[in-house]
């Protein structure tokens, strides 16, 4: 009698397992946190939708202002003006100086973004003014007394803002990479002469760089 038991429910077993394998779904279930498994996606920049804003619910893609990125450097904040150029001399690199490493990647930052005018040499020579594309030549960085006495926030504020013919590269470089650039280029000025420029060559760079 149990042996029947046994069969008859291992038959009933089988049966119930073979229409829950069957491929027709007559219920789809239920999803848990539905939001989370169908979440409503928007584009970064779009507009946003009436829905979010009836909801009270704001988005603009931006940071909370104040906010720094993580292992970023403290936002610089003077303003694109003469009073903040003015200022900017008296700013210091809050950098340590450059180790092996630091200096290799410095180079290379400054050869990707500053070298294509400024030239590998920092002589103002780069291929843009060699092509003749470019038709002022690019400050000279080393061999100029007027870049070798330029302050380092005062360099560190044109690249930020960009200064004259040079645009800005805020948004190529991020604070701690402008400051490396700044420190390369004053490493490479420290173990370079400074050559005699004439009074109206000087001049006539000081329009067209940083």
């Amino acid at each position: 009698m149990m042996k029947k038991i046994l069969i008859i429910g291992v038959c009933l077993l089988m049966v119930v397992l073979v229409a829950g394998c069957s491929r027709v779904r007559r219920n789809t279930g239920r999803t848990y946190m539905p939001d989370m498994v169908y979440s409503r996606a928007y584009e970064t920049y779009a507009a946003i939708p009436e829905g979010l804003k009836k909801e009270g619910a704001t988005y603009t893609a931006m940071p909370v202002q104040g906010t720094v990125a993580r292992g970023d450097l403290f936002p610089y904040t003077l303003k694109n003006d003469s009073a903040g150029y003015a200022q900017s001399a008296a700013v210091k690199n809050p950098l340590p100086a450059l180790n092996t490493n630091d200096f290799l990647e410095a180079s290379r930052l400054f050869l990707v973004n500053c070298g294509i005018c400024h030239g590998e040499k920092l002589d103002g020579n780069g291929p843009l003014f060699k092509s003749g594309v470019y038709p002022l030549k690019p400050a000279t960085l080393v061999g100029d007394s007027t870049y070798h006495a330029m302050p380092e926030g005062t360099m560190f504020h044109s690249i930020t803002y960009g200064k004259n013919m040079m645009g800005s590269y805020a948004s190529q470089l991020s604070t701690k990479q402008r400051w490396m650039i700044v420190h390369y280029i004053k490493e490479k000025q420290a173990a370079s002469p400074i050559a005699a420029v004439p009074a109206a060559a000087t001049d006539t760079t000081a329009k067209k760089g940083k």
